[in-house]
């Protein structure tokens, strides 16, 4: 039987740490070499670029355009797509990523004259959610890795790395993936690097053969690392000596040459679709993983979301940019196509200094002359007598009721939630506080709070708001709610906070403002919502939250151990995160749902979710992350000079 192998190579001339000076000789030294491997020994190798990309190769380089223009229509190859810009599917909303994967196909077109069938998940970074948008965009199939949603499924067959499967939606389609592998792809860097040789390596290869037909894909991954160092890390391996494309060269006549193996399009891997081991319908994702990211724990969801130079800022930027343009009529491709280039992940990891600076001027600009929108009429406000409000004092507690609403606050721990209910839901709370020695595990122990706050730098005293509020107030909002308003001295300043209860909205609204003038790098999470035990049944309870697409995406969490802000190691402080890209994260069982929602054009952050089951009782939590530590991280200095304002609001819902 034959061990069917393909490849192929992602080309991004927005590589973070390469300066624009600088591509005109990543063409010269990494793209014509991969032309002419291709054509020398007739590979059938796939070709992945993002629009921008090839934009930018026509205009540097039109006859290594050309070349691949034949090569991927007349010639051995194929192209594979990805959209306009690399940006990171599950951190953006859906209508930017199917402006993304459009103008990205109308520059393939053009460029190409192609439209590809087969596309690039950017990053690995996926999420079920996109899987009816890359089908709305005209691919028949997407490229995901295969060895981080396979860790979080011990109950798929090995065998099925080998072949095509299939990826579900939300709402049941469909979608054939091939699977990439990291280790795989890692190890041909290895041997071109020459960390190991050309007999280690083929050793490798062979032992992926089998009795049986199978696929495997021997690499996936960047080009730019090939007799060229885009110079993210002081620890990147020199050039080798003997030149890696010269090593490269060698290993395909090598591969070519190996018995019982065979190249192919990575297209062609779907003639595989029809073996028992194939066409599984599977859920990428999991509870514990919800965004499923290429390679180790240390590469995930966050490092484009809350690290970076300031991810937070810019995407909160884009954001802002995001709710002008879909609300204005005379919109155009053309805004939509440079909201795409702003939020893409190379501006969000290691960018050079020149190169950070003209992002920010260009993304300032997209924000300071956005289109005009049209003025949506004011709400209409009912009177102050349409809700009876009350606010009473009880020792250090103050309990605020309001239509449809009641809650308890505690003054002496910064005003946090003691207990949040909602009478027309459930006649318990849902969440709040969880006194200390709650739980019978000592890890659990401690007190957990609700809508609080959290900062953690390494080799530091954690910062929380969990002391005296000072300045404590509230008044009537004139629409049937209480404001309450209150400041938390710490450490590295105060923190102003202000709960909204009941009004025109209902529910709670909290609102987070830090005036920290310096702040070291860290771990800050905030606007934790702890489940009371007991408040939800634990064997149908559930999150639900948006990942990049239009439907929402559900998580089971009975039974599961769930711990999105577990560190990688010392250096990266998280492991996994939501993308929550419209505005909601909701917990619920078969009864109630409690809805949190967050304002992303306030700070676009991200979701994470913890949840221990603890013999009869669970551990249940989220939280939002707006800073994490990873190896991207570095401190701008306009960070000093911004206010963090961070909105969100608690509700809830009878659903049976």
């Amino acid at each position: 039987m034959t061990l069917q192998l393909f490849a192929f190579v992602h080309l991004n001339l927005a590589f973070s740490s390469i300066e624009e000076e600088q591509r005109p000789t990543v063409i010269e030294r990494c793209y014509w070499p991969l032309l002419r491997l291709a054509k020398r020994f007739d590979l059938p190798l796939g070709i992945e670029a993002s629009g921008y990309t090839l934009e930018c190769i026509a205009k540097i380089d039109p006859e290594c355009l050309a070349e691949l223009r034949r090569l991927v229509t007349s010639g051995p190859c194929e192209f594979i797509g990805s959209g306009y810009a690399q940006l990171i599917g599950p951190l953006v909303p859906a209508e930017v990523n199917v402006a993304n994967l459009r103008c990205g196909m109308a520059v393939y077109e053009s460029l190409l004259g192609i439209r590809p069938r087969l596309a690039l998940v950017n990053e690995q970074a996926y999420a079920s959610g996109l899987v009816p948008l890359y089908l709305e965009a005209g691919y028949d199939a997407v490229i995901m890795e295969w060895n981080n949603p396979f860790r979080t499924h011990p109950e798929w067959n090995p065998e099925w790395r080998y072949y095509p499967q299939r990826a579900s939606s939300p709402a049941g389609e469909i979608i054939p993936v091939i699977w990439n592998e990291s280790v795989a792809f890692q190890k041909f860097q290895r041997y071109v690097h020459g960390d190991i040789e050309l007999a280690e390596y083929l050793r490798y290869v062979r032992g992926h053969m089998s009795a049986d037909d199978r696929a495997f894909p021997v690499y996936g991954n960047d080009v730019e690392v090939f007799d060229f160092r885009p110079g993210r890390f002081m620890t990147e391996a020199p050039l080798h000596v003997d030149g890696e494309w010269a090593r490269i060269n060698d290993l395909f006549a090598a591969l070519v040459a190996e018995p019982g193996t065979m190249f192919v399009k990575p297209s062609q891997v779907l003639d595989l679709m029809s073996h028992p081991y194939a066409a599984q319908a599977l859920q990428l994702e999991s509870a514990a993983q919800p965004v499923p990211v290429k390679k180790q724990d240390k590469y995930n969801l966050l490092r484009w979301a809350v690290t970076g130079r300031d991810d937070v800022d810019v995407n909160t930027r884009c954001w802002a940019v995001y709710e002008s343009l879909r609300a204005n009529p005379s919109t155009t491709a053309e805004h939509w196509r440079e909201l795409c280039y702003l939020w893409s992940s190379d501006f969000r990891t290691h960018i050079t200094e020149r190169r950070w600076t003209g992002f920010r001027k260009r993304l300032g600009d997209c924000v300071s002359r956005p289109p005009a929108t049209v003025e949506a009429p004011p709400p209409s406000v009912p009177g102050a007598d349409a809700f009876r409000t009350r606010v009473v004092e009880m020792g250090h507690h103050l309990v605020v009721g309001a239509a449809g609403v009641e809650v308890t606050l505690n003054r002496r721990r910064g005003l946090a939630i003691e207990a949040l209910r909602f009478p027309d839901v459930a006649t318990h709370a849902l969440c709040g506080t969880v006194p200390h020695g709650t739980f019978d595990s000592i890890r659990f122990s401690p007190d957990w709070y609700t809508g609080n706050l959290v900062f953690e730098a390494p080799a530091q005293h954690k910062v929380t708001d969990l002391g005296a509020a000072v300045d404590v107030t509230w008044e009537d909002d004139g629409a049937g709610g209480v404001i309450v308003h209150g400041t938390v001295p710490t450490a590295l300043g105060p923190v102003k906070k202000e709960l909204r209860i009941g009004g025109e909205r209902g529910g709670v609204g909290l609102s987070f403002e830090l005036e920290w003038q310096t702040k070291p790098i860290g771990s800050l999470r905030l606007g934790f919502v702890t489940l009371l035990p007991g408040a939800f049944d634990d064997a149908s309870l559930f999150y639900r939250t948006h990942n990049g697409g239009r439907d929402a995406e559900t998580f089971p969490l009975a039974g599961r151990v769930v711990e999105h802000g577990a560190p990688v190691s010392a250096l990266v402080s998280a492991s996994h995160a939501l993308g929550v890209t419209n505005g909601v994260l909701e917990f619920g069982d078969r009864e109630k749902t409690l809805t949190i929602e967050i304002d992303k054009t306030a700070s676009a952050l991200v979701g994470m979710i913890s949840h221990y089951p603890l013999g009869r009782q669970v551990f249940c939590q989220s939280m939002f992350s707006a800073e994490e530590i990873d190896d991207t991280r570095k401190l701008d200095p306009m960070q000093s000079q911004r206010t963090l304002v961070v909105r969100m609001r608690l509700s809830a819902r009878r659903t049976a």
